[in-house]
């Protein structure tokens, strides 16, 4: 009897996926179209590997009809979390290969079969954690385990034949200034939205008049490069009339203009996030506090800010999420970051040039969303 319809579709479409799409491309240099290359033919080459393999994905395939208990939840999430790590190792390793025989410009790709099962595997191994019920800091802990064994991967030079590992090694200082500046401008858009974002929700919380005018999510509608063109003309006229705003970096393309492009993004589900969490707080609370002498200021910081932290922080989360993928669509303007060497790849025609931009950006994402829920699990315990 299937048990687990999510986890055989997955199965299936990875499996599907694996062995019907190029695993690796190989080609003699970035420009030209690469040479597709089953995981069948890498397989054959190497059996070792199909012996490796073949137990995890068929765990995967057999555990939808398998009851539903703890013990096959977990095997399942070790099965998954094994996958993640054979797959690039199988591609590192058959990429060597191939650049043993090939001269220096030649680039081995992940083709789309690699990323189909990947995926797969990906969202078998969140299936698993969610099945077990695992708290927010355990299913981070299973994460970070899974990445830190990447990592040692990448370091031992397994990989080193992945074309998009040869460019982290040709860009590694690049890499890490980009990487600073994504932070620091996700950080500086973020630090005058959270105040004026509280302070806006405190408000609309007070008075519903107030809340109906500020959700018109006007800001939200307008795609971010209209919104970076938007700012191009008054911020370059300021700069023009005051000199002296030029020499502070403040003009039509920069830092400044997406720094605010940014914040304004992120205004909307910080204040909605407050409103909504200080409107959902108990009027008991509020009345008990007032029996005890608290003024109105004391009930918002005593009574009411701490028990609507957890929405309020639900709303940072989404706020900080966006800002961290939008910040690279801010390299559009001049502004660095992890987005300029995504569209430095993209103008290219270089793929690989492109991963080394998006994935620190999925990896950053991936790490301000596990801390928000470990935060919001926190908030949300009740003291005994």
């Amino acid at each position: 009897m299937l048990r687990n319809r999510v986890l055989l579709l997955l199965a299936i479409a990875g499996f599907a996926g694996a062995l019907g799409l190029p695993f690796l491309t190989h080609a003699a240099n970035r420009l030209v179209s690469g040479m597709p290359i089953g995981l069948m033919a890498i397989l054959e080459e190497r059996p070792v590997w199909a012996g490796a393999l073949l137990p995890p994905v068929a765990l995967l395939l057999v555990a939808p009809f398998l009851s539903p208990r703890t013990a096959v939840h977990a095997l399942v999430g070790l099965a998954a979390a094994s996958l993640l790590l054979l797959l690039p190792l199988v591609a590192g390793i058959a990429a060597g290969r191939l650049a043993a025989a090939a001269p220096p410009m030649a680039r081995t790709s992940l083709g789309g079969g690699f990323w189909c099962a990947g995926l797969a595997a990906s969202l078998a191994l969140a299936d698993a954690l969610s099945r077990l019920r695992a708290s927010p800091a355990a299913a981070a802990l299973c994460t970070a385990v899974v990445v830190v064994a990447l990592g040692v991967l990448l370091r031992s030079g397994a990989l080193n034949g992945l074309a998009v590992v040869r460019e982290y090694a040709a860009r590694q200082d690049v890499l890490a200034t980009a990487v600073i500046r994504h932070v620091g401008l996700v950080v500086g858009a973020l630090v005058p939205s959270v105040l004026l974002g509280v302070l806006l929700g405190v408000r609309a919380a007070q008075r519903r008049g107030f809340g109906a005018a500020l959700f018109l999510n006007v800001v939200q509608t307008v795609p971010s490069i209209a919104l970076f063109g938007l700012l191009l003309a008054p911020l370059s006229g300021l700069a023009h009339l005051f000199p002296r705003l030029g020499e502070l970096g403040i003009g039509g393309v920069g830092v400044v203009p997406a720094g605010i492009a940014l914040a304004l993004y992120a205004l909307l589900p910080i204040a909605r996030g407050a409103a909504e969490g200080l409107g959902n707080v108990s009027p008991a609370a509020l009345e008990a506090g007032r029996g005890l002498g608290m003024s109105e200021r004391q009930l918002l910081w005593r009574i009411a800010m701490p028990l609507a932290l957890p929405v309020m922080l639900a709303g940072l989360r989404v706020a900080t999420i966006q800002a961290v993928g939008l910040a690279a669509v801010a390299a559009l303007i001049g502004a660095g970051g992890l987005g300029a060497i995504m569209f430095q790849g993209l103008f290219a025609d270089a793929l690989d040039l492109v991963l080394l931009g998006v994935v620190p950006i999925v990896l950053l994402a991936l790490i301000v969303d596990a801390l928000f829920r470990i935060g919001i699990a926190r908030t949300q315990r009740v003291p005994r």
